[in-house]
């Protein structure tokens, strides 16, 4: 069906002038001669791109294909369906007009390159499907060079999913940050989810990372190679697991929380989740979840979220990315922060609750557009609050202005 359908299309994609041309003069304005005025205007101050083009609502979906969900390594060529699917997600749910950007790179310094020489044309970038631990180095020495928001969507939009979900299934449960979380795979999701949480003040000490070699712990014997490969896991094996749990088993027996974001040939048995303590069940691997809700519920789960449509509480990133660019680009922002994520965390939480919770909608579904610009609002508010806002308006402008363009994109797209 999907291929038929991409057959049909051919695409997904396809760009539209928003200026009427009505008559041959009308040339003369949208570019030659008219256009040196635009030229001219920018060369003065760079800024004035930002309303002078559409670059104020322009972002670029920027891959390697190295690590394409479930499939792998599958290279730029093939991951293009990948990229042209998210671009409509940005478009549908944000309004964001995003450009697929497969890249034919060899090593991250050359991506990096790629994406420097690419900035002027674009008011943000999204990393997409980048392998680990190249994805963090990518990331963290773009967000200090670039002057436009950069962020990875497999570690900065899982992790805002993630803690809105968690923020309302501990109201729940009558479980908290002190709470024993469980972070079965030890990739670029897990480790910005963990990151986030942290920053938010869930306590580190009762965190345990599980990766294909056990629990990660300050003693493990490969920790000081990590230091030098991968510090990012390396800083998370410090500061986490201080009871230095080595096992499995240990890490489950009266766990609280259950983060799994996995490889898809990861299982997660039932007798694992029995030694948990009435668990908060989050199993994020798609298509298939290391444990399926019903199995899950089986073995004595309070809550369980999946990444997955068709099951109720679906923690995906798709709740975060088209509202934050919304957001960082109706502000004009410079970065994407911690704090911008976790006010878009708060406000999806906050829908929800307003909404009323259950045992089985503990965070907005896809189709409730409202929340979108809510969030796209509470982030640029925060980029204003911040500092990094080219443009500063109030919580309510933000909130009519994104509420406009997403449904205006909406429209197009029907």
């Amino acid at each position: 069906m999907a291929i038929s359908l991409a057959k049909k299309y051919q695409g997904k994609l396809e760009i539209m002038p928003k200026i009427p041309i009505r008559s041959y003069e009308d040339f003369a304005l949208i570019y030659t001669p008219g256009v040196a005025e635009l030229v001219k205007e920018i060369q003065k101050d760079e800024n004035q791109s930002f309303e002078l083009t559409s670059r104020w609502n322009t972002i670029a979906i920027l891959t390697d294909g190295s690590r394409v969900l479930g499939l792998g390594n599958v290279g730029p060529i093939a991951s293009l369906p990948v990229m042209e699917g998210k671009a409509l997600l940005f478009k549908f749910l944000g309004g964001v007009d995003a450009f697929p950007l497969p890249i034919k790179v060899s090593d991250k310094e050359e991506f990096i390159q790629v994406a420097k020489a690419i900035e002027p044309a674009f008011g943000g970038i999204n990393l997409e499907d980048i392998e680990s631990p190249k994805c963090f180095f990518i990331l963290e020495e773009l967000q200090k060079t670039l002057n436009i928001p950069v962020w990875h969507d497999d570690q900065q939009g899982t992790a805002g999913a993630v803690l809105a979900g968690l923020i309302n299934a501990i109201k729940i449960t009558g479980k908290d940050k002190n709470s024993k979380i469980v972070l079965m795979g030890a990739g670029a999701a897990n480790i910005a989810t963990a990151q986030l949480l942290i920053k938010y003040g869930f306590n580190p000490k009762n965190m345990i990372l599980i990766d294909k070699e056990g629990p990660l712990y300050a003693e493990r014997g490969d920790v000081d190679s990590l230091m030098f490969k991968h510090p990012w896991k390396y800083e998370l094996a410090i500061q986490t697991n201080s009871e230095r749990v080595k096992t499995i088993e240990e890490a489950f027996k009266g766990a609280d929380i259950l983060i799994a974001a996995s490889s898809p040939e990861v299982r997660i048995d039932k007798k694992l989740i029995r030694m948990m303590n009435k668990p908060i069940v989050f199993a994020l691997a798609n298509p298939i979840p290391e444990i399926y809700p019903n199995e899950a519920k089986e073995a004595g789960a309070v809550i369980v979220a999946t990444g997955r449509s068709d099951f109720p509480n679906q923690v995906n990133n798709s709740l975060i990315f088209p509202a934050v660019f919304r957001g960082v680009l109706d502000s004009r922002a410079k970065k994407i922060t911690d704090e911008m994520i976790i006010a878009a965390a708060e406000e999806l939480a906050k829908y929800a609750e307003e909404k009323g919770l259950r045992e089985d909608y503990i965070i907005p579904r896809m189709d409730e557009i409202e929340v979108y610009y809510r969030m796209a609002a509470a982030v640029a508010t925060k980029a204003v609050e911040l500092g990094y806002a080219r443009l500063k308006l109030s919580y309510r402008e933000f909130l009519e202005s994104a509420k406009e363009r997403i449904l205006r994109a909406r429209r197009l797209s029907l």
